[in-house]
């Protein structure tokens, strides 16, 4: 379908309207309309790593990195994955409010007099006239991942299409502490900084088992325009996420496995392991130090490959797969 035909021709049409932003907001809403409502099941593996920072602090255990003790696994949550993905769009996909473009679930403030606070879910939902056709026209977050929508005398959810499983690491780590000082001192007259007290994991790559359901996004109106940016924020998110805590996270390996039938495989973040050779998995440090076996993995996609349309592929060049003990460079249908 030609839409710059059709903006042309809507642009002609809607030649009374006196203000150009009206004009844009009218082809938008078409455009939205346009784009095909997500009518097939999808499942998501996404692997990332980390190197000498924190994944995913806890904040009532001293922000120590999310660790199960019982197998000395890093812990990561789909909050914190579904943040970073928020985050990108609004840094950088114009997710921002403007032109209706926005992510309900973000920051946002309001003046009080002399003073700025911070708005709440209730305040948030006015900025949409408490209306939820406004919200999912608006809100790429909600038409995504749904969320819960406090209203001034009830409130509406939305299960949103697109869900995450806990992220969980495919190596043993440990959690490394490690002690600095601060620029300043702990109070007035005091001849000595302040200490600070870090908590890092020295190398972990994880793994994130994810679904879209299209039957949810039947109600959400998640697009395949929705879905395409899901996968950019991903992974584009994942490498932006630059900050003093995670600045060494780099996305590896991203799979989208699109579905004809409603069905889905599952478990695919535990249908692969890592080959590290004779290293002990506790040293790895770096990509280069194993392999990623998808032997299991692979297997169940061929028997199940009746059921897939297609399959999206993702991989950073350092990653080193092994399948059936045969070195392989990529995950494609037509060599199922």
């Amino acid at each position: 379908m030609n839409y710059l035909f059709i903006s042309l021709l809507v642009w002609k049409w809607a030649s009374s309207l006196k203000e150009k932003k009206k004009k844009i907001n009218l082809i938008t809403k078409i455009y939205s309309i346009m784009s095909e409502i997500i009518n097939n099941r999808s499942e998501i593996l996404f692997l990332y790593d980390i190197e000498n920072a924190n994944p995913n602090g806890d904040p009532i255990n001293e922000n120590r990195p999310r660790f199960d003790t019982e197998d000395s696994t890093v812990l990561v949550t789909d909050v914190r994955l579904k943040r970073t993905i928020r985050d990108y769009w609004f840094e950088y996909k114009g997710f921002n409010g403007k032109n209706g473009s926005d992510v309900f679930v973000r920051e946002t403030t309001y003046n009080e007099g002399d003073k700025q606070y911070i708005k709440d879910g209730k305040r948030r939902a006015k900025d949409f006239e408490e209306q939820m056709d406004n919200i999912l026209n608006n809100c790429i977050d909600i038409r995504t991942f749904g969320g819960v929508i406090p209203l001034s005398n009830a409130s509406i959810t939305r299960i949103g299409p697109v869900q995450f499983q806990m992220g969980r690491s495919l190596n043993r780590t440990e959690i490394i502490e490690e002690q600095g000082t601060g620029a300043f001192a702990s109070g007035d007259k005091k001849a000595q900084a302040t200490f600070r007290t870090e908590f890092k994991v020295p190398y972990a790559i994880i793994g994130f088992n994810g679904i879209i359901n299209e039957k949810s996004a039947q109600y959400s109106k998640m697009t395949n325009d929705d879905k395409e940016l899901l996968k950019e924020g991903i992974w584009e998110g994942t490498k932006a996420l630059i900050s003093r805590s995670k600045f060494g996270q780099t996305p590896l390996l991203l799979l989208v496995i699109d579905y004809n039938e409603p069905f889905y495989i599952g478990s695919l973040r535990q249908r692969i392991k890592l080959d590290s050779g004779e290293i002990n998995e506790m040293q790895i440090r770096n990509v280069k130090d194993y392999k990623i076996d998808v032997s299991e993995l692979v297997a169940e996609l061929k028997a199940n490959k009746d059921k897939i349309a297609s399959i999206d592929f993702k991989t950073d060049s350092r990653v080193q797969m092994v399948c059936n003990g045969q070195n392989i460079s990529k995950i494609n249908k037509d060599d199922l």
